[in-house]
């Protein structure tokens, strides 16, 4: 049977890519009984009973996969926020990294608007946001204006399939122009009453980028619900707690109230950033009170 990769889902119909081919499917019936649904980004086998048009008949294993945005087999995730207009938000940031690094996928981080800056004030930005380049996420600014670090960002992702998501109204439909020119995604300026981007995106779709690479386009939103992991393991997400963890005096340490703690105390050492540090505290409370309800 053929094989292809979901590069589009809407109306109940599931756009399949298959070398040059563009198969337009339904899925059999067979997926709604056993309560899966095909995803954009799925690899599956089809038959087709017309040169266009035919039937999914079998999902292969996927790797990782989002609610929110749909979508399967992502290899890494582009994270959009603007250095101002909107202003940056850090713990939303923070929760976005939380995701990627709950469903395995890679993370960079892409700062948008540098031109709104002067050269002093850029500086100082980099100095906030080097917490992230500390932990090993790569950073990259980009000025839609300029054009400057587009082509840096576009390189990362031949062949890989990349989500681009983050903050709304940072500017993400116009990155996306800019890094292929025929789309002509509409974008819309910012709303002065809430102080956020419109959303302008009503659909996940896989449009190829760069060398063999897809990039996702996602319906923007400006906050995000920590996934359905344990409190417990909340602190797996947090890459720089894996070299301190390990040197804790009780087993099961959460690193908020127990004593000996080495996490905290290489964050009194300037070791582990505070704001980070602060943010893993309120994802915990969180968890905690969301597994409370649970068993209530």
């Amino acid at each position: 049977m053929p094989e292809g990769i979901i590069y589009k889902a809407l109306s109940g119909f599931y756009y399949i890519k298959n070398g040059d081919q563009d198969i337009q499917c339904r899925a059999r019936g067979i997926f709604r009984k056993r309560r899966v649904s095909p995803l954009v980004g799925d690899r599956v086998t089809y038959e087709a009973e017309k040169p266009t048009d035919g039937y999914i008949l079998s999902i292969q294993t996927r790797k990782n996969a989002l609610k929110r945005p749909p979508i399967a087999n992502i290899d890494q995730a582009i994270l959009v926020f603007s250095v101002m207009e909107p202003s940056f938000d850090c713990q939303l940031l923070d929760r976005f990294l939380v995701t990627m690094e709950a469903h395995a996928i890679h993370s960079l981080i892409c700062f948008t608007k540098k031109d709104l800056l002067s050269a002093n004030d850029l500086s100082k930005f980099k100095a906030q946001i080097n917490r992230y380049e500390r932990i090993g996420y790569p950073v990259f600014f980009i000025s839609s204006v300029t054009n400057e670090g587009i082509s840096e960002v576009k390189k990362q992702m031949a062949q890989r399939i990349s989500v681009v998501t983050g903050q709304s109204g940072v500017g993400k439909s116009t990155l996306l122009n800019h890094l292929n020119s025929s789309l002509n995604i509409e974008t819309q300026s910012i709303s002065q009453a809430l102080g956020r981007g419109k959303h302008t995106t009503r659909h996940t779709e896989l449009i190829p980028i760069a060398e063999n690479g897809y990039i996702a386009d996602t319906p923007g939103f400006s906050s995000l619900e920590i996934p359905e992991i344990a409190s417990v393991d909340l602190e797996n997400y947090f890459p720089e707690f894996a070299a301190y963890r390990d040197g804790c005096r009780f087993r099961g340490c959460t690193h908020l109230a127990e004593p000996n703690c080495r996490v905290k105390e290489a964050v009194s050492a300037g070791e582990i950033d505070q704001t980070r540090y602060a943010h893993y505290g309120v994802f915990f409370q969180e968890l905690k009170e969301r597994e409370r309800k649970k068993y209530q």
